[in-house]
C-alpha cells in the first residue's frame, strides 16, 4: 500500500457505504499523522451516520468536486473523542490555515456540532 499518493494533496474522496450497500463518496478535507487520516464533519451529516453502521470505507486522493486523482486504498473509520478529538483538530487548522477557522468560527456561532473521524488504511 502506498500512500505517498496523498502527499501535498487538499482533498480525499471518501466513500462510506448505506445500510443498503449502495456506496457514496463525498470529497473532504484532510490531514495525515503517522498513517492515519482525519476528517471532520458536521456531526449529523450523513457520512457520520453511515460509519457509525459501518466502519469500513475507501478512499482516494481527489479534486475539489471528487473527481479521483489516485486509486482507492480500503480503510476502517473511526469516530473520535475527547483530547485526540482536540489533536486532530489542531492538524487540520495547521493544514488549511485561517479557511478551517472560519469554518470552526461560523460553526460556533450557528451552534452546529462538528465531529472528528480518524480513517486507518488497511495493511495490503
Amino acid at each position: 500500500m502506498n500512500l505517498k499518493a496523498f502527499d501535498n494533496e487538499e482533498y480525499i474522496s471518501l466513500e462510506t457505504y448505506r445500510k443498503t450497500g449502495v456506496a457514496i463518496a463525498t470529497p473532504v478535507w484532510f490531514a495525515e499523522k503517522d498513517g492515519v487520516f482525519y476528517i471532520y464533519s458536521v456531526a449529523d451529516a450523513g457520512k457520520v451516520k453511515r460509519i457509525r453502521n459501518n466502519p469500513t470505507v475507501r478512499i482516494a486522493p481527489c479534486q475539489f468536486r471528487g473527481e479521483l486523482k489516485g486509486d482507492w486504498v480500503d480503510a476502517t473509520a473511526r469516530i473520535v473523542t475527547g483530547p485526540d478529538e482536540d489533536r486532530s483538530h489542531d492538524l487540520l487548522d495547521r493544514k488549511y490555515g485561517w479557511k478551517k477557522k472560519i469554518g470552526t468560527w461560523y460553526s460556533r456561532l450557528i451552534g452546529r456540532q462538528r465531529t472528528v473521524i480518524a480513517i486507518t488504511p488497511l495493511k495490503a
